[in-house]
């Protein structure tokens, strides 16, 4: 039978399921974990090696995880907090930020689909300065250094005809940024980190990945600039769901196959393709989006190093 995997976009979750699998420590990969703050859990993976990499399914590199539990939650002090604390996981992994830079930061997804709608929404409330220092110069901002920033929604390849990549590209052409930062909906393997977990990551991004669309990666390979990605898992696939419910089950059963185990063998590929996300996603992927724009802005926001 087809041994069934359940998608997840997450290098911290890719890690435990390595470990799940191999009891032996794995050479190429290490892991950070502290708390950040009270109920804030950071997980830092760096992926060494090429074995690794093919290991994990995922490229060399460094991956950042913040889960909040709270993250759902109407709370502005909170993600506040949460946004400060993203902006400093941020620079930690952008290049050479103390000196200016040109970024463009791109938004993915389908804005007509709330779940797939966190890049657009978080373009939004941007704070743009490219257009201002172009016309201007850095002066309008009373700054000495200020980075020029840029936005893009490039949209989806069914209305606009075009691979992402390629309208990327096209812009890289033109507008020459240092640094490319991507935003973009996740999938999740479990159901307790969907909407309350970030990932930030140096190696770029396969848009549509976390529906098994996969379109043209944008890395630093393919754009010719850095390429840093930042997701929150905003769907699960529905299996996952199923998957949780028998693990209790499981917990029951001390010898012999288990019902998970009957589960995640099974060739019914019903519930592979179908893709599940909360109810109030609407309000959820609102909130988020701007967690997630103010955090970007923090990071962007050269401070009093940049004021006369």
């Amino acid at each position: 039978m087809q041994h069934f995997q359940i998608r997840t976009d997450l290098a911290l979750e890719a890690t435990e399921s390595v470990r799940r699998r191999d009891a032996e420590h794995m050479s190429g990969v290490q892991l950070e974990e502290y708390d950040a703050l009270e109920d804030v859990h950071i997980s830092k993976v760096i992926i060494t090696s090429k074995n690794a990499a093919k290991s994990m399914g995922k490229p060399m590199g460094t991956y950042i995880t913040l889960e909040a539990p709270d993250l759902q939650e109407c709370d502005e002090d909170y993600h506040r907090d949460i946004s400060e604390e993203l902006a400093r996981q941020l620079k930690s992994v952008l290049p050479d930020i103390n000196e200016e830079k040109s970024i463009l930061v791109v938004g993915l997804g389908n804005r007509d689909v709330t779940a797939d709608s966190l890049g657009p929404s978080t373009v939004d409330n941007l704070f743009v300065t490219r257009h201002i220092i172009k016309e201007y110069g850095r002066q309008a901002y009373h700054a000495s250094k200020v980075h020029s920033i840029s936005a893009l929604v490039p949209g989806v390849m069914a209305k606009t005809g075009m691979e992402t990549s390629e309208i990327i590209k096209g812009v890289i052409k033109e507008t020459q940024p240092d640094i490319v930062i991507v935003i973009d909906a996740l999938a999740a393997r479990s159901t307790r980190r969907l909407n309350r977990t970030v990932q930030i990551t140096d190696t770029g991004i396969h848009p549509g990945s976390g529906v098994g669309n996969h379109r043209n990666a944008l890395t630093k390979e393919s754009l010719g600039v850095p390429v840093i990605a930042i997701g929150i898992p905003m769907v699960v696939d529905a299996g996952t769901i199923v998957c949780d419910a028998l693990e209790k089950l499981s917990d029951e059963y001390d010898e012999g196959k288990t019902p998970l185990d009957y589960f995640r063998n099974s060739a019914d590929t019903q519930l592979h393709n179908m893709y599940v996300t909360s109810k109030n996603i609407d309000e959820t992927t609102k909130r988020l989006s701007f967690t997630l724009s103010e955090a970007i802005n923090i990071a962007l926001d050269m401070g009093q190093d940049g004021r006369q």
